[in-house]
């Protein structure tokens, strides 16, 4: 049975909750990235008709593979330069992660991309929609063989940073290269969690908020591991307030009063 949202538990015992696109959403944003597409293959037309002093075959021929780089090139380097978003998933707040909550990897993108012509088989994204509507997690045929789903994001208002994470000193702030680290192995998913966690703090009981911090901080200490004196009396939730600073405002690490 389909759901609208994959609820994961990581090994470390944090759960996240996905909400998972639909098949219309992901036909829209499809019909955006084709247009892109369309834009860039008549540059790429435009370019190729001004060598007019080239042969009809050398043109063609470069049409051909240029179309080719274009249209599978397209997905590829957008979803890996921008975690997981094309231009059409961008503007209608899509994302491709992991099913299973892991980051995600290289080769699952260029596996889902790869396989976007067999589920646009035989037309217009028949054979992907059918599969988006039959599967429980809505993947297309390239979501199943790549372990990816595509996830809402909608937007939400910045909290006030300043004032959330305001107070003691970061003692993950004196390693910059693991900070660097840890902000390229953290999906939007987890930091979200991290950012959710310390916003709605006040909304838990005692025990719970002591448990939920506990987690969350063994969860994040486990993605890089950092000296033993960058975490010496530092309590959980601290903990959790450090790794979001050095997520959110990398720009403004440093000791603070």
């Amino acid at each position: 049975m389909k759901t609208n949202s994959l609820v994961i538990k990581t090994p470390e015992g944090i759960v996240f909750s996905q909400a998972l696109a639909g098949p219309v959403t992901r036909f829209l944003a499809w019909f955006i990235d084709l247009l892109s597409i369309a834009v860039l293959v008549s540059a790429l037309e435009t370019v190729l008709g001004l060598l007019g002093f080239l042969s009809p075959n050398l043109v063609g021929a470069a049409f051909t593979l240029g179309y080719f780089i274009i249209s599978i090139g397209y997905g590829i380097f957008l979803e890996w330069a921008w975690r997981g978003q094309t231009m059409g998933k961008k503007l209608l707040h899509l994302r491709v992660v992991d099913a299973e909550g892991m980051r995600l990897q290289f080769d699952q993108i260029v596996t889902r991309n790869l396989l976007r012509f067999v589920d646009m088989l035989p037309a217009f994204y028949f054979v992907g929609g059918v599969s988006c509507w039959l599967n429980r997690k809505c993947q297309r045929l390239g979501d199943v063989a790549a372990n990816t789903i595509v996830i809402r994001t909608p937007s939400i208002a910045e909290p006030d940073l300043d004032q959330l994470l305001a107070g003691k000193f970061n003692s993950l702030s004196q390693y910059p290269h693991l900070t660097a680290r840890l902000r390229q192995l953290v999906s939007p998913s987890e930091a979200s969690t991290a950012l959710q966690a310390l916003i709605r703090r006040d909304e838990f009981e005692p025990a719970a908020r002591v448990e939920l911090f506990e987690q969350l901080a063994r969860h994040f200490q486990a993605k890089v591991d950092f000296p033993p004196e960058a975490g010496d009396g530092v309590a959980d939730e601290q903990y959790i307030r450090n790794v979001v600073d050095v997520i959110y405002r990398p720009s403004y690490m440093g000791h603070r009063p």
